[in-house]
């Protein structure tokens, strides 16, 4: 039920980062679910090695790097999901800034519903 929960977080979020952000494209709802879907495991599976791997680059610039690991998640993303698109890179960085963001917000909200119970 969790997971069922995150991703669907994770929809939300990114149809925030869509809504919001220009240059972002989805053909419909279906497609943008998917995006999610496939961000959440790009994001569990290929992010920390790319972390680990720029982690000299990541300290270097005080964890300003993240958003750009964050970005090129969103480009993956969008590269493997047919009817998800972004016109640059430019765009992916500053939707990947959205994107934590919103996620910060959800996880806070997360927390204190899981709190409760």
């Amino acid at each position: 039920m969790y997971l069922l929960l995150r991703w669907l977080a994770n929809t939300i979020a990114l149809f925030i980062v869509v809504y919001f952000v220009p240059h972002f494209h989805y053909r419909d709802i279906v497609s943008l679910a998917i995006a999610a879907l496939v961000l959440g495991l790009l994001n569990a599976i290929v992010r920390p090695i790319l972390f680990l791997l720029t982690l000299p680059v990541t300290i270097l610039t005080l964890g300003l790097f993240v958003f750009v690991l964050n970005a090129i998640m969103l480009e993956m993303t969008a590269y493997l999901v047919p009817g998800f698109a972004i016109d640059s890179f430019g765009w992916a960085i500053v939707g990947a800034i959205v994107l934590s963001i919103v996620s910060i917000v959800t996880n806070r909200i997360g927390a204190v519903a899981q709190r409760r119970d």
